[in-house]
């Protein structure tokens, strides 16, 4: 079983569990297919399993390593965004979508790709490797964000939150309840720690949505 599957901590873990998008940050892998290094790249992308009927061999040596998620809205957890070369539509829509929602930055439609892919990687991971997180009130959060709760990642999403497992996702529960518990009847439902990249949650909140496969 190989270690290739992508958990919403940008964590790669062994799976028999099947996913939905293909990943890719680089050439990770040695030439026993075990992981070496978890990313080489900065541009950590989410691509369409099948593509203009290319074939490849799962962890070839020498090539990039294939990495697998269950569905979109983790693969973004993790730090991905959108490949330009099979999903050109929804690579255009999120760099559209993130410039919107991210303005402090000054980019705009001519901005290379290359420049958010710098902001994401410095919100994805720390310069020691550790996950970078960071604080925001829950009904602050757009659908498709995930969040920590007790050491698990959860997708929020229609006010309910789904805890994540590589088979999928748990039935929904009240978000503020999740959160609080018992402390949710009085409204305090946050904050809350977020695992997808800030200026991913700002260009959900700008009006892209992720795919989610929920139950």
């Amino acid at each position: 079983m190989l270690q290739n599957r992508v958990d919403p901590f940008g964590n790669l873990i062994r799976t028999p569990a099947r996913g939905h998008w293909l990943g890719n940050r680089g050439l990770l892998h040695n030439d026993h297919r075990e992981i070496v290094r978890p990313f080489r790249l900065k541009a950590w992308i989410t691509c369409l399993l099948s593509f203009k009927g290319r074939k490849r061999v799962v962890m070839s040596p020498g090539l990039w390593t294939e990495l697998f998620f269950f569905d979109e809205a983790t693969a973004f957890a993790a730090g991905h965004r959108p490949c330009f070369e099979c999903r050109r539509r929804d690579a255009a829509r999120f760099k559209q979508a993130w410039i919107r929602g991210n303005p402090s930055y000054g980019f705009h439609d001519k901005t290379p790709i290359g420049a958010i892919d710098e902001v994401l990687h410095a919100e994805r991971v720390s310069p020691s490797g550790i996950k970078v997180t960071f604080t925001e009130e829950l009904s602050a959060l757009p659908d498709g964000t995930f969040i920590e709760i007790n050491n698990d990642a959860y997708l929020l999403f229609g006010g309910l939150v789904y805890r994540w497992s590589p088979e999928g996702y748990e039935a929904g529960v009240a978000a503020a309840s999740a959160v609080a518990g018992p402390a949710a009847a009085s409204g305090l439902a946050g904050p809350v720690t977020v695992l997808t990249p800030r200026s991913t949650v700002n260009a959900f909140r700008a009006g892209y949505v992720a795919e989610v496969h929920l139950p």
